[in-house]
């Protein structure tokens, strides 16, 4: 089944695009707004709303494969690629994908990413944002042309098994990290809440104390609005470095000693912090990140370490699992390009126990959380991010509908 056309549509996302550093910098919020002047390059705003853009694989039969390209939320930092905006990028897509596509056969996921993945302008690969949302698009026509659903073309390919049970799902709260906490334990979210915690004087405190407080209260709003004392969520919590911040990067004692408040305030349930610091480049990260890691076991305190910051890439994913950097990774999916990588990044963390967590971002779109469900359910990491958006309930439905159809599908098919 041949590719005869590519069609692009530009879309929004889920959520914004935030420029981290200047929010770090002590911008103020206003409303859904930030007041102050952006830093990092090619912002106009310290937030502004964040773009797709739809890619569809006209097939010779006239079906129509499709996935988006989407950035993180906060483009341009940590190492990403910039700012990823629609009328900049379309023209790239119709210049340099669209005439390797047209006239290819769909009928190999990973032959097909890789040629696309090998592209280069000007000397660099294309952004990343345009591998995810090119990559996604081929995986479905793929499937499409084969009859197939697309985590079935991903375990064939990759020798994989498909799940025949849910991936736990990540819930993310936002800001409004109380209110949006009742309606993940409303619905049972196996991983809740995010909290985002990024700013140290109003989100972590100096001392520690406001986060402090929060999981207290977290732990204590599950055991009363929980219908089923089965229910036992894990308490995930990514503070953008701040705890580094506040007691020192290299300063683990001083790190280990909170984190192990923090376990005892989660107690009865599982804690696990992600970005605990960020070092400011790759390899002090990894360093910062090992020697806690480090700390806290030497100790037993019970909490995991998740890598983000500075474990961009596949290539960073296999660093830092190598080097034993923490616990787990987050696999922020657009970060790495195509979804090729990301399903390499979780059998790689899988195969060297080293904790898989396929995230992504708010800043996505319905059809990136979908495919990459597809992927997850052919992977099986150890959880996955609800995406879009910060609203809980949305990105909820879009990730647990998904898993819930492939199941049904597959039992469908047994029958």
């Amino acid at each position: 089944m041949k590719i005869v056309d590519v069609v692009c549509a530009p879309g929004r996302t889920g959520f914004f695009f935030d420029d981290q550093k200047a929010i770090k910098a002590g911008a103020v919020a206003d409303g859904a707004a930030y007041i102050g002047t952006p830093v990092t390059p090619g912002f106009k705003s310290i937030r502004q709303a964040g773009e797709s853009i739809s890619v569809m694989l006209i097939l010779e039969d006239g079906q129509v494969a499709w996935g988006d390209c989407a950035a993180v939320q906060y483009s341009g930092a940590g190492g990403r690629d910039p700012l990823f905006l629609a009328e900049d990028f379309i023209p790239v897509i119709e210049k340099h994908i669209k005439p390797v596509l047209v006239g290819k056969e769909a009928d190999n996921f990973r032959a097909l990413t890789k040629e696309m993945e090998a592209i280069q302008v000007d000397g660099k690969r294309l952004h990343t944002a345009i591998r995810y949302g090119v990559s996604q698009a081929i995986l479905d026509a793929v499937a499409k042309a084969s009859h197939r659903l697309m985590c079935e073309v991903v375990a064939d390919e990759y020798g994989t098994t498909v799940s025949d049970k849910m991936v736990p799902i990540f819930t993310q709260s936002g800001d409004n990290r109380y209110d949006n906490a009742d309606q993940m334990i409303l619905k049972e979210a196996a991983v809740l809440p995010h909290a985002l915690i990024n700013n140290v004087e109003t989100k972590l405190g100096r001392d520690g104390s406001i986060l402090k407080e929060y999981v207290t209260w977290l732990r204590n709003r599950i055991l009363q609005l929980r219908h089923d004392e089965n229910y036992n969520p894990i308490l995930h919590i990514d503070v953008y470095g701040t705890i580094g911040q506040a007691f020192g990067d290299e300063n683990y004692t001083a790190m280990a000693d909170y984190l192990e408040e923090l376990a005892e305030a989660a107690k009865p349930f599982h804690l696990r912090i992600e970005g605990p610091m960020d070092a400011g480049e790759r390899e002090k990260q990894m360093l910062c990140m090992k020697h806690l890691r480090e700390e806290v076991d030497r100790r037993g305190i019970p909490v995991e370490l998740v890598a983000d910051e500075w474990c961009n890439t596949l290539e960073d994913v296999i660093y830092f699992c190598d080097n034993k950097a923490g616990h787990m990774a987050q696999i922020k999916t657009p970060d790495l390009g195509g979804i090729n990588n990301t399903i390499e990044a979780v059998l790689y963390c899988k195969k060297n126990h080293f904790g898989a967590y396929q995230g992504g971002t708010c800043n996505e779109t319905d059809r990136s959380g979908q495919v990459c469900v597809e992927c997850a359910m052919a992977t099986q990491p150890d959880q996955i991010l609800a995406k879009p958006g910060m609203g809980v309930d949305e990105g909820y439905m879009i990730v647990y509908n998904e898993m819930s159809r492939i199941l049904a599908l597959r039992n469908a098919k047994k029958a």
